[in-house]
């Protein structure tokens, strides 16, 4: 059984979050602020910490900092800030993935999954032709030389890397990525992300080898 710290100030989020969780099959612990959070983790282990930005006692991302710096933890930012800049701050110090209030419960266990599955699988660190990707501090790299993506290029690569071998189609795309840049992301942007990913990661963006498109489907990446 995953055990999952919950590092969340508002008293209805945590009960709800908490009871969801549990039936899910999830060990959940709560902390209100930073030093509880801190006292845990002195105390006990966990998988994976679930922490909003906005907290009574410190602030998430000095909490995420001490969580990587003396833990190695992954961890996913629960937060009503829906704007770029906190979003590219999170990844910054090493967030694993990001959920923006109101969130829908089953997405953010889908996200829990994929995360606990990167890690599981790869130590934090998967490699995507010559791209390397550390989800345990947010970084890719492509020979490398970091690749300086945005915080929705680094979201949009991270579903492709949670379903390779998937053909995923716009819809999806899109879904998977409202959350951080909100009502910007339509379908012209997402073409215009998807492109601006390419030129980063792909040795020749006008023949991609690594995201390819599938006619009238959508998008892959490779399995292996």
């Amino acid at each position: 059984m995953n055990r999952i710290l919950l590092v969340e100030d508002d008293a209805a989020i945590v009960a709800g979050l908490t009871e969801f969780l549990t039936r899910e099959g999830y060990a959940v612990k709560c902390a209100a602020g930073q030093s509880d959070a801190l006292a845990l983790l002195e105390k006990e282990t966990f998988d994976l910490v679930l922490l909003d930005v906005a907290l009574a006692d410190g602030n998430g991302f000095s909490l995420c900092s001490a969580v990587k710096r003396s833990h190695g933890l992954p961890v996913i930012f629960l937060t009503a800030s829906g704007d770029e800049h906190s979003t590219v701050t999170g990844f910054e110090l090493g967030a694993d993935d990001y959920i923006a209030k109101p969130f829908r419960p089953r997405e953010l266990v889908f996200r829990i999954k994929n995360v606990l599955r990167l890690r599981g699988e790869s130590g934090g660190v998967v490699q995507l032709g010559n791209v390397t990707v550390d989800t345990r501090n947010g970084t890719a790299e492509r020979n490398g030389r970091d690749l300086y993506l945005s915080a929705l290029e680094y979201r949009l690569l991270l579903v492709f890397l949670n379903h390779r071998g998937a053909v995923l189609s716009r819809a999806r795309l899109l879904e998977a990525v409202w959350d951080i840049a909100g009502d910007f992301v339509n379908d012209n942007t997402l073409t215009v992300y998807i492109k601006r990913l390419r030129e980063k990661i792909e040795e020749d963006p006008q023949n991609p080898t690594v995201i390819k498109t599938v006619r009238g489907l959508g998008y892959k990446v490779d399995k292996e």
